[in-house]
């Protein structure tokens, strides 16, 4: 299934919602388009919603990194909700897990944001 993301705001954190597989080619390419755009709208408060993502592969994890830098650097915070089992597995066997600043509930996530 093809990677598709949509944005919506939540109070002043931008949540993306993503669905399909981060992979190698369009899925890690969206990501990177989507973070980026948010990024020059001065968007730097993101939130990006993983429950329906069911694969992401050695070039998505880049991906995430990159948007994780990118946000970063730009003075923003960039935090991950609802990680499916694999997907948490991945980031663990990664030791990305804790590098991101993960949630399982969204109203806590936005409230997290400082």
């Amino acid at each position: 299934m093809a990677l598709h993301a949509t944005h919506r705001d939540s109070g002043n954190v931008t949540v993306i919602d993503m669905g399909g597989r981060i992979t190698l080619g369009d899925g890690s390419a969206l990501l990177r388009k989507t973070v980026l755009a948010l990024l020059d709208e001065d968007r730097t408060r993101i939130l990006i919603n993983l429950a329906d993502v069911d694969y992401i592969d050695s070039s998505g994890i880049g991906e995430l990194v990159h948007a994780y830098t990118s946000v970063k650097n730009r003075g923003g915070e960039l935090k991950l909700l609802h990680l499916t089992k694999k997907v948490k597995d991945l980031l663990q066997i990664t030791k990305l897990y804790t590098v991101f600043d993960v949630h399982a509930d969204e109203a806590a996530a936005v409230r997290s944001f400082v």
